[in-house]
């Protein structure tokens, strides 16, 4: 724990005296600056050819449904709108790194959570406004009056009408519209909602990334990655895709297992907690199942109790069952969704170039200071965080089901990739605020340049 007395909140440089311990000096002059021009290198090469051969292909007509390959979008020119976002980026780079060094654990949770809220919801304002991606009739809200008055008749049948659904329905297990449905029953029907909800949730993530890297790398590790978790470029994809909703129900999952209370009562409940939120996610996404490696790791680094794992595999056991219950079975809705996806246009993209191309929109995602980040990290837990979600994301990638539209399916994964960014490069006495600002440019980029669906 990092012991804040009066005279280190008076002096700056003060409260960075246990990150400079932890991550030594390595400024982009230094030996770390070195180590990661390569790694820079590669970050820029895979981006630039990725876009060189989408071009190529799709002018060829062997893509036709992307327009801007890798990403699943259009081009166009930055307008004033992304003004606010510029604005708020500049006062981040500027103070977020002194803030979630020198204020209480708890307070820099709250704050570089409320910097990630503003900063992804300027970003979806300055484009096509907040809701818009919910309005899209190949979105989950179009299939609600389907599901009617009885949702457990509706989830019953699920897999049969599966081919009468939308596009989005049809890739998916059932809960993303049963969350939706159950929003809408609370009072909280339509697109501006279930926006809100995917902001809120998605970006909670930064929390619970955050206490997972204390607990399993110190404090000090947790709030030099709060910076970088906030203004991830991947804010972008964010507001508002379903996406973010699973990546924060995962992140929560991986942090409620790790991080449970010292009780033995306590353990247990975090424990379950823990169990049903992981449990969830392969009826979030059928992508999200190589995610689960993530807690694993998590829980082996972490070394928790045999009574947390038990109750953690209870939880999830028991969201299996429910499903069950309800007349869904997941490998029926595995099978039924692969079907679909065969017949869809999305099948028939090249599989050699998606599979270079999706690690180039990743590598947009994250930043170009996780790639600088990558080779100088030095903390054996979050550097296990890290290497388990690369992981899932190459099993993912190598499957072949992920032939592009990927901005958004990335985004669990990308969530815990984003901490290498804490170790670029940085001055011996200060988090060198020049990565972030490129984080942050990048994401301000990909918001003015390209028009997403999402």
């Amino acid at each position: 724990m990092i012991k804040h007395s009066r005279q280190q909140v008076r002096d700056p440089r003060a409260a960075y005296g246990p990150l400079r311990k932890a991550f030594g000096p390595g400024g982009p002059g230094g030996p770390g600056g070195r180590r990661s021009g390569p790694a820079l290198a590669v970050w820029a090469s895979l981006v630039v050819v990725a876009f060189a051969a989408g071009a190529v292909l799709h002018a060829l007509g062997l893509l036709p449904i992307d327009h801007l390959p890798p990403l699943h979008g259009h081009f166009r020119t930055p307008s004033v709108s992304l003004l606010p976002p510029l604005l708020l980026g500049v006062l981040a780079v500027a103070v977020l790194p002194a803030l979630t060094a020198r204020l209480r654990f708890g307070a820099a949770l709250l704050v570089a959570y409320g910097t990630a809220l503003a900063w992804t919801v300027l970003l979806a304002v300055s484009g096509e406004g907040l809701a818009h991606p919910f309005t899209s009739r190949y979105e989950y809200l179009a299939v609600l009056p389907a599901v009617g008055d009885d949702p457990l008749g509706w989830l019953a049948s699920f897999t049969e009408r599966l081919p009468g659904y939308p596009t989005h329905v049809r890739g998916h297990p059932p809960l993303p519209v049963l969350v939706l449905w159950s929003l809408a029953r609370v009072g909280l029907p339509g697109p501006f909602w279930a926006a809100v909800l995917v902001v809120v949730v998605g970006c909670s993530a930064v929390v619970a990334v955050a206490l997972t890297v204390r607990r399993l790398a110190g404090e000090e590790s947790a709030r030099l990655a709060l910076p970088c978790l906030a203004l991830s470029p991947a804010a972008v994809w964010i507001a508002t895709s379903m996406d973010a909703f699973f990546a924060g129900v995962g992140a929560w999952g991986v942090a409620l297992l790790v991080c449970g209370g010292a009780g033995g009562r306590i353990r247990v409940l975090t424990g379950v907690a823990a169990g049903v939120s992981l449990g969830a996610l392969p009826y979030l996404s059928y992508g999200l199942v190589p995610y689960l490696l993530i807690p694993v790791v998590a829980a082996l680094a972490a070394r928790i109790s045999r009574a947390t794992a038990v109750a953690c595999l209870a939880g999830a056991a028991a969201v299996t069952a429910a499903f069950a219950a309800g007349g869904f079975l997941w490998p029926s809705g595995v099978l039924a969704t692969h079907a679909e996806w065969a017949a869809d246009p999305g099948a028939a993209r090249p599989y050699l170039y998606f599979l270079i191309a999706n690690l180039a929109v990743l590598a947009l995602l994250t930043g170009p200071a996780t790639a600088a980040g990558l080779v100088r990290m030095t903390s054996g837990g979050a550097r296990a965080l890290v290497a388990a979600a690369i992981v899932a994301v190459l099993a993912l990638d190598v499957s072949g089901v992920t032939r592009g539209e990927v901005e958004r399916i990335w985004l669990p994964y990308a969530t815990w990739i984003v901490l290498a960014a804490a170790w670029a490069p940085r001055s011996p006495e200060a988090p060198d605020r020049r990565w972030l600002a490129v984080q942050a440019l990048t994401g301000l980029l990909l918001q003015g340049l390209v028009i997403s669906p999402w």
